[in-house]
């Protein structure tokens, strides 16, 4: 499913926690609806199904004004334990941080205030708290019975994001006003992950105590989020030694300055053999008559048209459907850009260009690893 152009997945895990929320709730609004087991069953799908809409909308929140920002949002994908926003790289300074972080939060907000606007229209203002509580004198309708739940649980979701421990969005905006102070992103990040360490162990301290006393799936949960919250928050903590390791090192030192590139008005069968049978690779960058990079050619494509007796069609016609942009780095961005490319773990490697987007060289993961392990084998400063 497309939003906005941005692509909405749900992983495998997501699947068993909708099924268990369904299962859980089922009985407890069956008794409250007083109603037959098909509509009480129908409203808990409805009400767990928007629980998870307005998780989309909280992501989206981060992911329209990541877009702004000029970051490339890959998708959205729902999990077990929320939601995530795939981004092309990190916030570049800390008013970019902090408006993505907060977007999220501002979006819960709207979801709050929609959730109200329509408890008031159906009850009223004067009698809202007493909607939210689902008093008995409050004629209990599906509708009010699945905002009574929603709006609690978008509440508990604010609260929770907002408090400043990494990862949270709490932790990100905690990471941009200590990143504004310091001037360093490295400090921002230490920071927000040590609270997100501690916040973790008080989790899961929590958790392990509702578990031992009452036998609580809610313990457990607390103790598998606070293990999510910990690793992410160990993750940020190396990947920060890590970038300051390799601060200053940008693609154009590490990458191979003389790629070999295929003219895009190469016919498939000169290409083939040229190319593809005289290297052994399985893919070239295809450049135009300004050298300037416009996308992949894969030798089963190019295969393909020449099977069809289509050798004469220029490689232009059989490029990598993937838009060009994805495979591409410019080639002053520094190393750390590089890392969280998806598109080099796919393709293994990205295309370096200049200003102008005429190709200047190739760097590959191996020499995105041998620059890593330098970094690493040398003493920190």
């Amino acid at each position: 499913m497309d939003v906005f152009g941005i692509r909405i997945g749900v992983d495998a895990s997501w699947f068993l926690i909708l099924f268990l929320l369904i299962f859980m709730l089922s009985g407890p609004f069956r008794s409250t609806l007083h109603s037959s087991d098909g509509i009480a069953y129908l409203t808990t799908v409805v009400s767990v199904l928007l629980l998870f809409a307005s998780l989309i909308v909280h992501e989206l929140g981060h992911a329209l004004v990541a877009r702004r920002q000029g970051i490339e949002v890959r998708r959205i994908d729902l999990f077990l334990f929320g939601g995530l926003t795939q981004m092309s790289r990190d916030a570049g300074s800390p008013g970019e941080e902090f408006k993505i972080a907060v977007a999220g939060p501002v979006a819960t907000l709207c979801v709050i205030a929609l959730c109200i606007a329509i408890d008031v229209s159906i009850v009223g203002l004067h009698r809202l708290t007493h909607a939210v509580a689902l008093d008995s004198d409050i004629h209990i309708t599906p509708v009010l019975l699945s905002l009574a739940w929603l709006l609690p649980m978008n509440v508990l979701l604010l609260i929770f994001n907002l408090v400043p421990a990494f990862p949270l969005d709490g932790g990100r905006i905690a990471r941009a006003v200590v990143w504004r102070v310091t001037g360093e992103r490295r400090r921002g990040t230490n920071a927000a992950a040590k609270l997100g360490q501690g916040f973790a162990a008080i989790l899961a301290g929590i958790g392990i105590w509702l578990l031992l006393a009452y036998g609580s799936f809610g313990g457990l949960w607390l103790v598998a989020m606070a293990f999510l919250l910990g690793s992410s928050a160990r993750g940020a903590l190396m990947q920060s030694a890590l970038t300051e390791r390799i601060e200053g090192v940008r693609v154009a030192d590490i990458m191979d300055t003389q790629p070999v590139a295929i003219p895009a008005s190469t016919p498939v069968g000169q290409a083939l053999e040229e190319f593809f049978r005289r290297y052994r690779w399985s893919w070239f960058p295809v450049i135009d008559e300004l050298g300037r990079f416009v996308g992949i050619a894969r030798q089963e494509r190019l295969q393909e048209a020449e099977g069809r007796g289509e050798g004469w069609v220029t490689v232009a016609g059989v490029l990598e459907a993937q838009d060009a942009g994805s495979w591409r780095v410019s080639e002053d961005r520094p190393l750390t850009e590089v890392l969280s490319s998806e598109s080099l773990g796919r393709l293994g490697a990205l295309m370096a260009v200049d200003a102008e987007g005429v190709l200047r060289g190739v760097v590959t993961v191996e020499q995105v690893r041998r620059a890593l392990q330098s970094a690493l084998a040398s003493p920190a400063a």
